[in-house]
């Protein structure tokens, strides 16, 4: 029996773009292949949540028990373990954090690895035993072609046919069009009528790329069209300080919430209640949010000079805008939020749905990673 050992930094105790990932390529590998053993090691996971991914050939490895300072060590010690006892026909790393051991087990073992490049961590990349790894992999499965463009552009090391795309996916049974939720409106004291800006991203201060200042810095042009303009900004982390500032020193005071934490079930609540999904980001790898912003069938907005071009499809799904022309994208939110850009299918939820749905399903996900998992790819083979 074939086996596969997948290094992943989490699954079940945080989402974030890697762990939706990750558990999508857990699930496609079970679905495609029930005659393999999977052997996940999640580095910070302590415990599964929920059954989805419990397969009787599936064991999960959990790191999170080992204290922070020391987890690193102890996650290395329990995949070294691993190979030992288990060795494994392929190594998947779902984050290249991991690529360099993966390398070394190829040295030794000659185990073929596989890692999957998200975006920001592979760019601008310095580190030596890093941009090797990336050389060594016998796969690399960039999440967009504008990730998978840029880090052949930056590592000429790198074959480029070692590297392909599957990009991300999400569950489309959890984002559908429905009307604004009123627990929502009255949460957040907002109208039915009320056009509403969403933005889903964590207020961290080394994520301050994904746009939402550019939408603050918009909002009160946006606001001379239509001044009860109400922008959503869900997320938390330690960017929040200066992000209130921002909004104090612009007066936006009445027209901005800042959410905080949405927990998964209501997050499908959230883009149902907006009128326009705004995220112009300039250092996205691909963007899961964008898909299920779509998918609920909201008009949405990206910018155009990073992963977002893949997840809107240069366009054909949404709005691309330079996300450093705060005027434009102030032009952009109102056309949108009137319904005059020219562009039919932001203003039709069900067809918005069904091309998202076509493009980045999961079928369609599942299908691609079939394609990636055919042979020859056995350690020996």
């Amino acid at each position: 029996m074939a086996v596969i050992h997948l290094w992943v930094p989490n699954i079940f105790e945080f989402k974030g773009g890697i762990q939706t990932y990750s558990g999508f390529v857990v699930r496609g590998i079970q679905e495609l292949r029930p005659d393999l053993r999977l052997e996940v090691f999640l580095k910070h996971d302590r415990r599964t949540v929920g059954k989805d991914l419990l397969q009787p050939r599936t064991r999960f490895h959990f790191g999170g028990h080992w204290p922070l300072r020391v987890r690193t060590w102890g996650y290395v010690a329990q995949l070294l373990y691993g190979v030992w006892r288990s060795p494994p026909d392929l190594i998947i790393a779902t984050h290249t954090n991991f690529a360099p051991l993966a390398a070394l087990m190829k040295r030794w073992w000659g185990i073929p690895y596989w890692a999957v490049a998200h975006g920001i961590e592979v760019w601008d990349v310095t580190d030596q035993r890093l941009i090797a790894s990336f050389a060594q992999a016998d796969r690399l499965l960039a999440v967009s072609h504008y990730s998978r463009d840029r880090l052949l552009a930056e590592q000429p090391t790198i074959d480029p046919a070692r590297v392909t795309v599957l990009p991300n996916t999400f569950d489309a049974n959890l984002f559908y069009p429905a009307p604004k939720p009123p627990p929502l409106l009255h949460r957040y004291n907002l109208t039915p009528h009320q056009p509403v800006i969403l933005t889903v991203a964590r207020l961290d201060q080394t994520q301050a790329y994904k746009g939402y200042d550019q939408i603050l810095r918009a909002l009160p042009q946006v606001r001379q069209l239509l001044p009860d303009v109400h922008y959503l900004l869900v997320g938390k982390g330690n960017d929040r300080p200066r992000v209130e500032q921002l909004i104090t020193k612009l007066g936006l005071e009445g027209a901005v919430t800042l959410a905080g934490f949405v927990p998964d079930e209501e997050l499908a609540a959230h883009y149902q209640l907006c009128d326009l999904f705004a995220m112009p980001s300039r250092g996205e790898g691909f963007g899961i949010v964008y898909l299920e912003a779509i998918a609920t069938g909201k008009p949405t907005l990206g910018g155009n000079q990073d992963g977002a071009i893949d997840a809107l499809r240069g366009g054909e799904l949404g709005v691309l805008v330079d996300p450093d022309d705060v005027a434009a994208i102030a032009r952009t939110l109102t056309a949108n939020l009137t319904q005059t850009y020219p562009h039919p299918r932001l203003y039709d939820p069900a067809a918005l749905r069904a091309s998202v749905i076509q493009a980045y399903g999961y079928r369609a996900f599942k299908q691609n990673l079939a394609t990636q998992l055919a042979p020859p790819w056995r350690h020996g083979g």
